[in-house]
């Protein structure tokens, strides 16, 4: 048998920098500037960013089942810190019913109106920027992916698809299983 430590093959591949992308090393917490914004997070103890000839690499400082697992989680955050602050990530989210509708109150407030008996506010979290336009339909972008994603979750949670007429607020790109309703039988 192989004694000897294998690392994840994703947690091998260095994370090319693109033009006006600057990584900053300050113990475990990694920073991440670029055109679109910032993003930082911190990185746990069994791996160490190193950052060489345009380059930032994950190294596993911990040959141990754990560093070995979590070195391809820390290489895709860092790709995913390094691809939102030079190209940013957007979800687009849609609202399908009669009468349900949203529309920007400010630059940091949505209002849905969902067929519930009083509207919905939702504020959202600093770093999201949303845009709504004139057919219901609900662009976020941001350069945090982790924080994106959420953010349209709890959006689709205020009303969930239904199976039978797909009423709700659903991902521009999801598909909706849809359910026969009711026949009357003779």
């Amino acid at each position: 048998m192989d004694t000897e430590f294998k690392q994840s093959r994703i947690g091998k591949a260095p994370v090319a920098l693109p033009a006006g992308v600057e990584v900053k090393i300050d113990g475990k917490c990694v920073s991440v500037k670029g055109p679109k914004g910032n993003v930082s997070r911190t990185f746990g103890d069994c791996v160490d960013v190193k950052v060489e000839n345009g380059h930032a690499s994950i190294i596993l400082k911990q040959l141990d089942t754990d560093g070995r697992a979590k070195s391809g989680l820390y290489r895709s955050l860092l790709h995913n810190m390094v691809v939102g602050v030079s190209t940013g990530y957007e979800k687009k989210l849609e609202i399908i019913g009669t009468g349900y509708r949203a529309d920007m109150r400010n630059a940091r407030e949505i209002l849905f109106n969902l067929g519930y008996s009083h509207p919905i506010v939702y504020e959202l979290p600093e770093g999201v920027t949303a845009e709504v336009s004139k057919d219901n339909k609900i662009t976020l972008r941001s350069a945090d992916k982790e924080l994106i994603g959420q953010t349209a979750a709890e959006i689709r949670s205020f009303r969930k698809p239904e199976p039978y007429k797909g009423k709700g607020v659903k991902y521009v790109d999801e598909v909706i299983q849809r359910k026969a309703g009711k026949t009357s039988s003779k």
